[in-house]
């Protein structure tokens, strides 16, 4: 009875996330803080990804714990020819627009029900849904929220500069910069006009603002979702961003004395770090159940079946001697790009780990040169996708050749690693024009890739001093992030923070939340 009593008390919190890899990631890790620090919760996938996740871990990945659970809601597309591939973003942006809201409603109504009956047995029973943490990118579950009187906490998976970078474009309409007036606006100098005007931000040129911008209509659906979907995020009850004071603190406090004044903020990155963390906490717990164990070690995130054969490969290297190679989960590029990369690779005589997807060619099958893989057999490793964090940390990476998304920006930093940007969309430019100037720890390549570039970039990184001047910053920050998560670290203090305001509201809203479903 005493257990049934406790499980009934426990907050329960309802995540949803943005349905892409770069965003299930980090939201499951909040997800298992939450729950290690005594939440119940349900963390619901679209039904597309729900059986990627199946298809990639197992299906032990989302049986969960009795008080971790995964429900599922449809995304209204029709199947891709590849269920393994990334879906479309535009159609994703459609789809959440105007398509997830009333089921996600139904099934928080479904849970709260679930809740107040009483035939369910104690192993069944959970507690009524106290709070909503929802992607920030996102703006359904508030409008949920809303109706049904339960908080709602947003999640910015991404930077801070990029979340900066997407609040302005209102004021880009204000202010004429966006629509581009025609296509000769994007190679006649217009993309290096300064934006000086960001609270929080410097040495900002428009190029570097989230790539949305770089549109002829504001009412195109990459532009106009932003717009949409970030205009009601002062609604929220707090916001959690994946970053930490130190590294973007200018920003940071230019969110808090401008765009959100008014919005407690907690910065509790780099996340997956807190987590490891955390993890300490729970161990003598595990050791006594060995079951438990192994059902929280199969709860994971990624949507792929990872390789980690590499890290055996990794072993047999010398420190700092291999470039790693990701662009990550969505990026896709021309086949001629795929060729200049590897030919850059191979020319520049260094060991390499590269993941490449099958669908990172657009409309196309991934395919390399024959010459290619012959001539660079003994020193190249190529997969279709890795654990990331692990090789990150390995001792042998030397350099990382990126995309710069958010997670494999914040990973690169942890693993005191130096990157090569080549940014794809959205706020990857932010990230990179961070990185490379503000950070100190990363090199450009041209849009237009050319393999002389590829080469002599991966050469100066690691042989040459400007290399080493940015490998010595990546280690400051990496070691800057290192204080950030551990016991009295602004991250680790903030996670506490974001407990006990939930708590505080879970408190409040035990009651009042089953009269709202009724």
């Amino acid at each position: 009875m005493n257990d049934q009593i406790t499980q009934e008390r426990k907050p329960h919190a309802v995540f949803i996330s943005f349905p892409a890899q770069g965003h299930v990631g980090p939201m499951m890790i909040l997800a298992k803080l939450l729950h290690r620090r005594g939440f119940h919760i349900t963390f619901v996938n679209t039904e597309f990804n729900h059986q990627r996740l199946i298809n990639s871990r197992g299906p032990d990945s989302v049986k969960g714990l009795p008080d971790f659970r995964f429900e599922t809601i449809p995304d209204g597309l029709p199947l891709p020819a590849d269920l393994n591939a990334t879906q479309d973003i535009p159609s994703l942006f459609h789809s959440i627009r105007n398509y997830m809201m009333l089921p996600f409603l139904n099934l928080i109504k479904k849970l709260n029900n679930k809740s107040n009956l009483s035939s369910f047995s104690s192993d069944d029973k959970i507690p009524p849904v106290t709070c909503i943490v929802s992607d920030g990118v996102i703006s359904f579950p508030l409008k949920v929220g809303k109706e049904l009187g339960i908080p709602v906490v947003l999640f910015w998976t991404a930077s801070a500069c990029g979340l900066m970078g997407y609040l302005s474009f209102p004021q880009l309409v204000q202010r004429g910069l966006v629509p581009l007036k025609d296509e000769s606006y994007l190679t006649n100098g217009y993309l290096d006009t300064k934006v000086d005007w960001l609270p929080g931000m410097k040495d900002i040129r428009f190029r570097d603002l989230p790539s949305f911008v770089r549109t002829m209509d504001q009412s195109n659906i990459m532009f106009d979702f932003f717009v949409g979907e970030l205009a009601g995020i002062k609604e929220a009850t707090a916001l959690i961003l994946n970053t930490f004071d130190t590294l973007e603190m200018d920003v940071l406090d230019g969110l808090k004395s401008d765009q959100l004044s008014l919005l407690p903020l907690f910065s509790v990155g780099p996340i997956h770090q807190l987590l490891h963390h955390n993890d300490k906490i729970i161990a003598e717990t595990m050791k006594n159940n060995p079951g438990l164990k192994t059902t929280m070690m199969s709860i994971g995130s990624s949507l792929w079946k990872e390789e980690t054969e590499c890290l055996k490969w990794l072993d047999s290297k010398k420190p700092n001697s291999v470039v790693y190679v990701n662009f990550g989960s969505i990026t896709v590029m021309t086949t001629q790009q795929l060729i200049e990369f590897a030919w850059g690779l191979a020319n520049s005589k260094h060991d390499f780990l590269w993941v490449v997807r099958a669908d990172i060619v657009k409309g196309d099958t991934a395919t390399l040169p024959v010459e290619f893989v012959e001539e660079t057999k003994d020193r190249g490793l190529l997969a279709s996708w890795c654990p990331q964090e692990d090789v990150l940390k390995h001792p042998s990476i030397g350099v990382f050749l990126t995309h710069s998304g958010w997670n494999s920006t914040i990973e690169s930093i942890t693993g005191g690693v130096p990157v090569i940007c080549w940014p794809f969309f959205a706020e990857q430019q932010t990230n990179c024009r961070y990185s490379c100037v503000h950070w100190g720890i990363g090199m450009e390549i041209d849009n237009n890739v050319k393999r002389d570039e590829v080469e002599k970039l991966v050469r100066e990184m690691m042989r040459g001093e400007k290399g080493k001047e940015m490998k010595n910053r990546a280690v400051e920050w990496k070691k800057k992030a290192e204080d950030a998560i551990s016991l009295g670290g602004s991250s680790f203090n903030s996670l506490s923070d974001i407990v006990n305001e939930l708590l505080q509201i879970d408190s409040h809203k035990q009651g009042s939340v089953q009269k709202a479903v009724k």
